[in-house]
């Protein structure tokens, strides 16, 4: 895949991914939440196993390293983060909420190094830590005469990428077995299980509560299929060609396709606050992960060295 190419997937999946926010906003004016979470699930486990069924490539977990994998990363990487992550976005924004998930790459590489005995908590990781908070703060922007209201939104998305997280320190040390779509297709089934039994025990998550409009069914489609689907099949693609380092980036310009989706379709502003938190949040992701930015720099600057001549 040609340098320019890679560059315009780049850009179609941050899209992808950006629009996902505002097709979130536009289905949550006539779906509660978690049911619309659940059947964004159910669409998306079931098109991937007919998937693998007709290829042939059906497989199901083997190992104890499946499991665990499958396991956490269904419950709350697909189930826990979404119940948040919707649930949140009845109080803000699909672009504050893309903003807030840019905290995903700072806490990950955080817990991991306090959960593991390999990796070691350092300087820069603790700056990243405390940009990404100061650039929630700033999101927040709290009132204090009505505290409540104006930070619940900001805290259950702040608790989506907290759930989002954690899979990668439980699943630091496993390597599954099984295919990458195969792996996919496990953790939505999972994880749509998981959201149908918060819709049992959640109050006010009926599914006699939805309103099936055609604006509803037509963002639910586009998560399931496009967002969900396609968006991780160009992901791993991507990842392939240009390493975990430069895809990480993708967690920031997601944020200004999801504003000016927000911004063209439903009128939604962006707050100054908002900007100065991404930016708090992008320099903490920076400090965070300055070791491995400035040896890949180094990779992509520094010209190649010819063989000697015989």
């Amino acid at each position: 895949m040609s340098r320019y190419r890679t560059t315009g997937c780049y850009l179609l999946l941050a899209a992808i991914w950006g629009t996902a926010f505002m097709a979130t906003d536009v289905g949550l004016a006539d779906l509660p939440p978690v049911p619309f979470a659940a059947v964004r699930f159910d669409i998306a486990s079931v098109l991937l196993f007919a998937a693998l069924a007709i290829t042939g490539s059906l497989e199901r977990p083997q190992t104890r390293d499946d499991y665990v994998y499958v396991l956490a990363g269904g419950t709350l990487m697909i189930g826990v983060h979404h119940v948040f992550l919707f649930t949140g976005q009845q109080y803000v924004t699909g672009a504050v909420a893309a903003v807030l998930l840019g905290l995903v790459p700072v806490v990950t590489p955080a817990l991991t190094k306090l959960a593991s005995s390999d990796d070691t908590f350092t300087a820069n990781t603790g700056v990243g830590v405390v940009l990404g908070f100061a650039g929630v703060i700033i999101i927040a922007d709290p009132d204090p005469a009505n505290l409540l209201s104006s930070t619940i939104g900001i805290a259950l998305v702040f608790a989506a990428a907290l759930a989002f997280a954690i899979p990668a320190v439980v699943t630091h040390d496993t390597s599954p077995s099984i295919s990458f779509l195969a792996t996919q297709a496990w953790l939505m089934a999972i994880g749509a299980v998981v959201l149908h039994v918060t819709v049992l025990a959640l109050p006010g998550q009926s599914f006699a509560d939805a309103s099936w409009t055609p604006s509803a069914v037509a963002a639910l489609l586009y998560l399931a299929v496009v967002a969900g689907i396609g968006g991780f099949l160009l992901y791993f693609r991507l990842l392939d060609q240009l390493g975990p380092i430069e895809m990480s980036f993708i967690e920031y310009v997601i944020p200004l396709f999801a504003a000016l989706a927000g911004w063209l379709v439903l009128d939604q502003q962006v707050t100054l606050a908002t900007v100065g938190g991404f930016a708090c949040i992008l320099l903490g992701f920076i400090a965070a992960k300055w070791t491995a930015l400035r040896a890949e720099l180094r990779r992509v600057v520094e010209p190649k060295t010819s063989p000697p001549a015989d």
